[in-house]
């Protein structure tokens, strides 16, 4: 996975002067990119491994689940995912990165597939660690009963 730097620019006089900052990335670019690989943390994640999620985390991090109302501290976390019940598998369908800020979309189901779930991830790293983590779960179903009757909206898969 490769990092970007992107800079959005309002009215673009000089071409030169973006071109050399892009080039250089700028001290405060270089303070803001994140190496951290977000595939491995995620695998991490779905192997429910303590060690190796917990190497993702500066010590005073917090994860907030904002769908059930809830924070974790990086200790709270790995309790909430690795002793959840069933073994998970899952794969990473997004990712979009923007300096230090780090937004996936994964699927997560268990290995009997009997369920499936999305998660979206806005995750914010310091020194290619994560600082906080704001998560919104959805189950995955059809669609309510009055748009199936009304014959709106298509698959997308």
């Amino acid at each position: 996975l490769q990092t970007g730097f992107f800079l959005i620019v309002k009215v673009l006089k000089n071409p030169d002067t973006v071109l050399q900052l892009y080039k250089d990335k700028s001290k405060f670019a270089e303070e803001h990119l994140t190496n951290m690989n977000i595939y491995d943390f995620w695998k991490a994640v779905l192997d429910q491994n303590e060690n190796e999620i917990r190497k993702y985390f500066q010590n005073d991090a917090y994860i907030n689940w904002h769908c059930t109302n809830e924070r974790f501290n990086v200790d709270e976390f790995i309790i909430a995912n690795c002793e959840y019940p069933g073994d998970w598998e899952g794969s990473v369908e997004r990712v979009e990165m923007l300096n230090d800020l780090i937004v996936t979309v994964v699927n997560v189901y268990p290995k009997g597939r009997n369920s499936s779930f999305h998660v979206t991830s806005f995750i914010k790293t310091k020194e290619d660690k994560i600082v906080s983590m704001d998560e919104y779960w959805a189950d995955n179903g059809k669609a309510p009963q009055w748009r199936l009757d009304k014959h709106i909206g298509k698959a997308i898969r």
